[in-house]
């Protein structure tokens, strides 16, 4: 069976656990990260060297990095409809886009309005930041638009796990956010499945 190690809290195992769950692939969590089992210890090391969550052992593989381990799940135990070969690239390009330029643009002002956290309190910089990432929203609102559904296109693919877990968080945390009228449909659609429901829109941002 699938093993995660990662505490279901990060939103980086959550990917994991909601790919899980569409793929319909059993596995065991165990609780891994800050305050459960700590990951600078020798032996989590030796599993990723970045002491991160999560980490997969799948059979004797071992792999780390979150949106590497969607791919591999999608790939070794999928179908066509979540990563479609004759789409996989758009696919690609809207996970690595998340994992890039939307992850880095709501650096700050989650860490100062969720985290509350006093590195990141400078009122200036969380301006800047909201801005940043209500820009890279827009970016994603554009797109919605255009499809009249998922990311990628009119069908649910890989892409809108990570996605939709980076839409939850643009809604869970606490500033004026702008009129996207097809980002709010989107967040609406994906809340039909169990997955998004169980490890997205769950109350954790």
């Amino acid at each position: 069976m699938l093993r995660i190690l990662g505490r279901d809290s990060s939103i980086n195992v959550r990917k994991v656990l909601w790919a899980c769950i569409e793929l319909d692939i059993p596995f065991e969590r165990e609780d891994w990260g800050a305050g459960f089992q700590p990951t600078d210890t020798p032996a989590f090391l030796a599993l990723n060297p970045n002491a991160m969550v999560p980490v997969i052992q799948d059979g004797d593989f071992t792999l780390w990095e979150s949106n590497t381990i969607i791919r591999y799940l999608a790939t070794r135990y999928g179908d066509a409809p979540v990563y479609p070969t004759e789409a996989r690239a758009r696919v690609d390009q809207w996970i690595d886009w998340q994992a890039s330029d939307l992850n880095r643009s709501w650096s700050y002002a989650f860490m100062s309005l969720v985290r509350h956290s006093p590195a990141h309190q400078d009122a200036q910089a969380l301006a800047a930041g909201c801005a940043d990432w209500s820009r890279h929203m827009r970016i994603l609102e554009q797109q919605l638009a255009a499809t009249g559904a998922y990311v990628a296109g009119d069908s649910f693919t890989l892409a809108d796990i990570p996605i939709g877990l980076s839409v939850n968080r643009w809604f869970e945390t606490p500033f004026e956010h702008p009129h996207l009228p097809a980002v709010r449909d989107y967040y609406q659609r994906l809340s039909e499945r169990a997955g998004f429901l169980a490890h997205g829109r769950n109350g954790m941002a």
